[in-house]
This record gives structure tokens, sequence and C-alpha cells, in this order.
């Protein structure tokens, strides 16, 4: 069986301001806080988790060195279709299970004061539009699952450099068998994606087993005892 990951258990988002987030997710669009506490390895910073459902969070990370300039079409894109930099959050999209749900929270939104835009219909979903605190473009959708028949454009995916082997490999990605034995930690690449850590981190992480460094890193203890 090829295991692949099955969804995103959280999306953690940089905030200068993790009560007015905290704030907007719960009263406008309804979440429960259910974790918020100093971040782990992270001095100064806290860590909060809105629930989504029990096996998905959206998470912000309250960091002192956090800057607080917002630049559109470089940190922040400002609508769903702006441009913003390479590997930052564009949009975040989540998911609920009918339209009813859809105009339920629409309504619930403008109650607050938020303006919405939808629902719109893109064929395999239908999707409502609105800003959230700091310049977050967010987004709510409904739909079935895609049909890669209908909807992998020839046209995009010769502009993208994608040969027809590559996209068949890419629609059904090879299997991969974990072996018996595991797989040793490679040496550090820079020209293969990689966390921005110095060396000297790598170094440890290179040498270190993943007993190791579980034992270094792990922090199991909640903040607060729950009672019975």
């Amino acid at each position: 069986m090829t295991v692949h990951p099955r969804g995103v258990n959280h999306l953690a988002i940089a905030t200068r301001d993790i009560k007015t987030q905290i704030d907007f997710f719960t009263d406008v669009l309804g979440c429960e806080l259910k974790a918020l506490y100093w971040m782990h390895g992270a001095e100064g910073a806290w860590h909060a988790f809105l629930e989504l459902n029990p096996h998905s969070y959206i998470a912000f990370v309250q960091h002192p060195d956090n800057p607080d300039t917002l630049t559109w079409g470089l940190t922040h894109s400002g609508t769903p279709t702006g441009p913003v930099a390479a590997g930052a959050m564009q949009h975040v999209a989540f998911d609920l299970e009918s339209v009813e749900d859809l105009l339920a929270l629409r309504d619930r939104i403008r109650s607050r004061g938020v303006m919405v835009i939808g629902p719109v219909d893109h064929g395999f979903c239908q999707s409502l539009y609105f800003g959230g605190p700091e310049g977050l473009a967010l987004e709510l959708t409904t739909g079935e699952a895609i049909d890669d028949q209908a909807w992998i454009d020839p046209e995009v995916v010769a502009l993208a450099g994608i040969t027809p082997r590559e996209l068949a490999r890419y629609r059904d990605p090879a299997p991969y068998e974990r072996p018996d034995v595991p797989v040793a930690q490679p040496a550090l690449d820079r020209g293969k994606p990689h966390l921005n850590f110095p060396d000297e981190i790598y170094e440890i992480l290179a040498t270190a087993s993943d007993e190791q460094v579980r034992a270094m890193l792990s922090d199991t203890t909640p903040p607060v005892t729950p009672h019975d």
C-alpha cells in the first residue's frame, strides 16, 4: 500500500497579534480554540491551534521577532489571485460539507461585518472569498473530488515544461515500500529542499540517531493538568 499524506493537520501562520486571530477564527468562523502555549523550541513564541476537525487545525505563531511589514504582492497576495513571493501562502481554503453549510457560514461572516464574495462556481467546487486579520486571503469551499481528465489543461502542462512521461508520473506517483532497515539520514545537500538551520545544527542532525533527535526535541507535557 502506498503511503502519502491524508490531509493537512495544521497550517501554521505567523502573527503579531495572536489574540486578534483567535477572536476572528472563533467568532467569525466558529472554530474552537484547542491549544495556546509557549511554542516548543522557540524562545518567546506562542503557539495557538483552532480546530477545523479533530485531525485538522489552523495554527498561529506569535514570535517576538516576527516583522510587522506587510507588502502587497510580496509578503501577502491580498486577493485569491494576486502575486506573492514564491514559497509564501497565496491563500488558504477551508473545506465544507455542503453548499448549505457554505451559505450558513457566509451569513455568519457577514453578520460580523466582514464582506464575503460568492459563492463562485468553479466547476468542481463552490467557493466564498473574504479577508482575515493581518492581510490573510481566505476561502471557504465545498465540492467533489477533482476529475484529472477534465481539469489538467494540456496548454498549461506544456507551458509548465511537463513532458507526457512526467505527466503520467504526476498522475500516478510510483509506489514505495518501506524497507526492513530504516533509511539512513542523507548528508546535507543545499541543492535540495532543506530547513533554514545553520550548518552546526545540520552536523548534529547528520550524526545523531532518530532516537537521539526525538529525545532532544520532544516535549510532551501540557501546560495545564486536565481535571477529571
